[in-house]
């Protein structure tokens, strides 16, 4: 029994939802990140799946290294807070919090500065003490450039 691959199926082949609460509108995930990184680099959350969400993130002066494409760091901070986002929409904020245990990254093609770019988090793993999501950063013409693991901790609330 593949659990990872049956939770794929039942989630991506459904219409099942994932989250916790049916309140979850993009304004209100958006307003979240009002005073965080998130709004320093300009993160937007454009969508939200029955087990995923999709955001957006400039290339410019905040999120471009020295030679001027996008800084994998910066990568990194889209792919963590689309996941951790993500991950914290699933269970129930008023018992636990979900925090960042472990993130891994590989930077296939630079991002451009002054373009935009959208990564995708998609729940791989869902249980009561970790969660596992992929996420893809695209650019405009959807080619990846990016592509991030992400490992959830759920904690209780402190």
């Amino acid at each position: 029994m593949n659990l990872i691959k049956d939770f794929k199926e039942e989630f991506t082949l459904s219409d099942k939802s994932i989250w916790f609460s049916d309140s979850y509108d993009l304004e209100t995930i958006n307003a979240r990140g009002k005073g965080t990184l998130v709004e320093h680099v300009d993160i937007v959350v454009t969508e939200k799946g029955p087990n995923f969400l999709v955001g957006t993130m400039p290339v410019d002066e905040r999120t471009v290294q020295p030679a001027r494409i996008l800084h994998g760091g910066a990568s990194c901070v889209l792919a963590e807070s689309l996941g951790s986002i993500a991950a914290n929409m699933v269970i129930d904020p008023q018992k636990s919090v979900a925090v960042g245990l472990s993130i891994t990254a590989s930077h296939i093609r630079p991002g451009l500065n002054g373009t935009r770019v959208t990564g995708k988090a998609v729940a791989q793993h869902i249980g009561s003490k970790t969660q596992v999501w992929d996420i893809e950063i695209t650019n405009e013409q959807g080619k990846l450039v990016c592509t991030s693991k992400l490992t959830m901790a759920i904690i209780d609330k402190p």
